[in-house]
């Protein structure tokens, strides 16, 4: 059987439908055995019941602390004993001890060419810097927001006179891309995280792979 994922999500779930879909190509890498929610009306629910993955909200209480939802957020994940844990639009930030529990298991996309750009509203940030070239980054999670090993990027051009929609748009349908091939190479033993370094078939990457680059050393 394939190994196990969890995917946690907090929106629609965009990056969770493509990561579920590759799972079912041949010769299926993974299995995608939970999708967990913060948010209990978050379409990406609806989603993941509509493709027949087994979903949970576990919303988090008023007054309840971080490291109180953390530990609850890891007795739901493992119940399934998953090899690895994926944040698809998970808009909380991960305690110190989660992340520890976890170390070297879990990956996040981030919308820009880390390191430029961490945090929110990357899109508008670009824009206004006039920049011509963005993207998307895999990275290994780290205490460090947005700061892990990366793993992959895929580059748009920025087209002059783009809005902020349309930019996000493109670069969202490359997110579709490099995200399952990342979980992929994981979930196949080809990729890993050591001393601080991702590496990928034996050897420490220097830099992110760049999608596109050997067809992303052969998928």
């Amino acid at each position: 059987m394939p190994p196990a994922i969890v995917v946690l999500i907090s929106g629609r779930g965009s990056n969770m439908r493509a990561i579920v879909e590759r799972s079912r190509e041949p010769p299926q890498p993974y299995r995608v055995a939970l999708v967990l929610c913060d948010r209990p009306a978050a379409l990406g629910l609806r989603i993941a019941r509509d493709l027949g993955v087994a979903s949970r909200a576990l919303p988090a209480g008023p007054s309840e602390s971080r490291a109180v939802y953390d530990r609850a957020l890891a007795a739901a994940i493992d119940e399934f004993g998953p090899s690895l844990i994926v944040l698809a639009g998970f808009m909380r930030i991960l305690s110190p001890e989660f992340v520890a529990h976890y170390a070297g298991r879990i990956l996040n996309i981030h919308p820009s060419l880390l390191p430029k750009y961490p945090g929110l509203h990357t899109h508008r940030r670009v824009l206004a810097a006039h920049e011509r070239v963005h993207g998307a980054t895999v990275h290994f999670v780290t205490e460090e927001l947005d700061g892990g090993p990366p793993i992959i990027q895929a580059r748009v051009s920025v087209v002059p006179g783009e809005d902020e929609a349309a930019l996000a748009a493109r670069v969202q349908a490359q997110e579709h891309v490099i995200y399952p091939l990342a979980v992929s190479w994981y979930c196949q033993g080809r990729l890993r995280c050591r001393g601080g370094r991702a590496w990928l078939d034996g050897a420490a990457l220097t830099a992110p792979v760049l999608y596109g680059d050997n067809q992303a050393r052969g998928q």
